[in-house]
């Protein structure tokens, strides 16, 4: 019967009908009961199968339903949903989710987010009607995070582990002051070369460029577009007061200074040309001449009518070297490359070649798994496989653009694949399952910023949907701590693995240092009795009350990249199943009807209590104790709507 059926022999279909047992117009979803499962754990890494689960395999899934399971206790991993036994399991998984509107980002996912800003140009497109990024960013002035790491030896010792433990102040006055040494190196280089070809007489000791950073208060007394100048130098005038001296010492000034004219402006407009020959790209700095004033802005108050050419910005940071000489030559060999430009693209679950190759090197290099197990049949099982029913928008307030489902979100860095965040639109919520990214760029810190670009899009796409809330982060482990990071993602709220209720994680975290299960909705109250959580819009039953059958875990599909993923690997296990029912295999309804569980049989969609008779004794009581955990697992309201098949 349906608690002996195997994932494996329960199929892969994930087909969906255009009729449903609910009524609803996204289709319907039809399960095959796996039971218990057993698996070994990627969390604890215990030795025997410890992480316990009740199973099912999904042929498809509505949204709708789907977002009911997930507030159940429920997660998918491709076609298989789980939900943990919490007091059975080595490891209690407790759902956990953020209200996206009420996030409050850390200092250090600040700090992530503008360190991003400061290497990328993000594409300002909305990719195929899904996803709009606004905000430019360019990023990181971390050594250890550069994309052209310093390699002399006294970072060899250090930058692997090297932390970013600078204030925000300190952190970015430390890359304002790279900025101005290198910008300060890019003059002296033009006026070398002025020299060299004639521009600036060859006989005479020119003094030293200087740049300094414009205040905000005096940029506000420039002309238009003042807003974004960022850096600013004298040398022009310092230079023409060089040459003047010469001249009344009768040395002979350059003739290629237009009728000999020795003025900072003439000066300033040579030494701008200058750098453009040297940068010779696009970049992320406007340099341009202005009344003798050598101005540097950002790139998007360039302006057709004045003399302006742009420079690349440093890519690479000196902090933390002792040979800071040799950073800023390495410095000046990449600021002249050209900007990056990330995109993030929104698409539907799909195998793409160039992912699998990401994922599997991700795999081998990051989580150390041996190559000849990563598969892309297991890669498919995993992270494109869907049983969820695709709803496209429908141009109203009920579906946001690029619609509900499952999607793929693609991190491109000029054309090359750097990340892929899989994850589900669901009517409520985005589910964040799993993120792989490029080794060579980890110090972007990718998971992080990737929840932070999913967190976003949850708050810009509420415009759409209203009904779009919540962010999932899947599950959430107290027990384990490479998943406590998810606790930063503030204010955050764990599901009562009991009533179903969600708890404050401030109020559930103290109790968690206790043991690993608590139901959590127990201990949310007020001393004076008063309860902090929402009401519970459905009465708890008998069936839903604390038994020996209550939820655990199976490997979860994760989410950032200090997590491990882990295949589930199942065993079902019919021991244990459950209270048995009494007399004649009938069901008493004040212990829980399953009467009316939606059954499929042969293609017909019909209650149970309209096939219990087709059935007998024996078999009847076997099959009922399988719907009484069943419907304990998904709750009364789902085990309407969900076909429960049975071939």
């Amino acid at each position: 019967m349906a608690g002996k059926m195997r994932r494996s022999e329960a199929g892969s279909s994930s087909g969906s009908s255009s009729s449903s047992g609910s009524g609803s117009s996204r289709g319907e979803t039809v399960v095959v009961d796996c039971g218990r499962c057993k698996s070994s754990c990627g969390y604890c890494k215990s030795p025997g199968r410890t992480s316990i689960s009740h199973g099912l395999w999904a042929h498809s899934i509505t949204v709708d339903d789907y977002q009911d399971l997930l507030d159940q206790g429920w997660r998918r991993s491709g076609c298989f949903l789980y939900k943990p036994e919490m007091e059975r399991t080595c490891c209690p998984s407790y759902t956990i989710r953020l209200r996206a509107s009420d996030f409050v980002p850390s200092k250090e996912q600040q700090r992530v987010s503008r360190r991003v800003q400061r290497y990328f140009l993000f594409s300002n497109k909305f990719l195929d009607g899904m996803l709009d990024v606004k905000n430019p960013v360019e990023a990181t002035d971390d050594p250890t995070i550069s994309i052209n790491t310093c390699t002399c030896a006294c970072h060899e010792a250090s930058s692997s582990g090297m932390k970013d433990s600078l204030s925000d102040q300190s952190e970015e006055k430390r890359s304002s002051e790279q900025i101005v040494s290198y910008l300060s190196e890019q003059l002296d280089k033009a006026v070398n070369k002025c020299t060299e070809h004639g521009g600036l007489p060859s006989g005479i000791k020119l003094p030293k460029a200087s740049v300094k950073k414009v205040s905000q208060g005096k940029r506000k007394l420039l002309v238009e577009g003042g807003k974004d100048l960022l850096y600013s130098s004298n040398i022009a005038f310092q230079i023409a007061a060089t040459l003047n001296r010469a001249k009344s010492a009768n040395k002979e000034p350059s003739p290629n200074l237009e009728n000999n004219a020795i003025t900072a402006k003439a000066i300033a407009e040579t030494l701008v040309a200058s750098v453009d020959q040297l940068a010779q790209s696009s970049s992320s700095l406007a340099v341009r001449a202005c009344n003798g004033h050598i101005n540097f802005y950002g790139a998007a108050t360039q302006s057709p009518t004045e003399s302006s050419e742009t420079l690349s910005g440093p890519e690479e940071s000196a902090r933390g070297c002792k040979r800071k000489s040799c950073c800023s030559r390495k410095n000046s060999e990449h600021l002249l490359g050209k900007r990056r430009r990330l995109e993030v693209r929104l698409k539907r679950s799909s195998f793409d070649p160039e992912e699998f190759d990401l994922y599997r090197r991700y795999q081998i290099n990051v989580h150390n798994d041996a190559p000849d197990h990563v598969t892309e049949s297991s890669y498919r099982r995993f992270l494109v496989d869907s049983p969820l029913v695709f709803v496209p928008p429908s141009g109203d307030s009920l579906v946001p653009p690029c619609g509900f489902g499952s999607f793929h979100q693609q991190y491109v860095i000029d054309g090359h694949l750097i990340a892929v965040g899989v994850i589900d639109i669901l009517p409520k919520c985005l589910s964040s399952k799993y993120l792989f990214w490029d080794p060579d760029y980890a110090f972007l810190s990718v998971g992080k910023y990737s929840a932070l670009q999913e967190i976003n899009w949850v708050k810009e796409n509420q415009v759409h949907c209203p009904s779009l809330q919540h962010y999932y982060l899947g599950y959430y482990i107290h027990s384990c701590s490479k998943m406590r990071y998810k606790a930063a993602y503030r204010p955050s709220e764990l599901l009562c693995p009991l009533r179903y209720q969600w708890v404050p994680i401030d109020v559930a975290s103290p109790l968690l240092d206790k043991k690993p299960y608590v139901v959590l909705s127990d201990f949310a109250l007020l001393q004076n009795g008063e309860s902090l959580l929402p009401h519970v819009p459905e009465k708890i039953t008998d069936e839903q009350q604390h038994d020996d059958n209550v939820h655990g875990d199976l490997n979860d599909i994760l989410v950032d990249d200090n997590e491990e993923m882990v295949e589930p690997e199942t065993e079902t296990s019919d021991d244990e199943s459950g209270p048995e029912t009494s007399g004649h295999g009938s069901v008493e309804i004040e212990n829980g009807d399953v009467s009316e569980i939606l059954i499929g049989l042969k293609g017909a969609r019909v209650r149970y209590q309209d096939l219990r008779a087709a059935f007998g004794v024996k078999e009847q009581k076997y099959l009922e104790s399988q719907l009484h955990r069943y419907k304990r697992s998904v709750g009364a309201e789902l085990s309407k709507r969900i076909v429960y098949s049975l071939g």
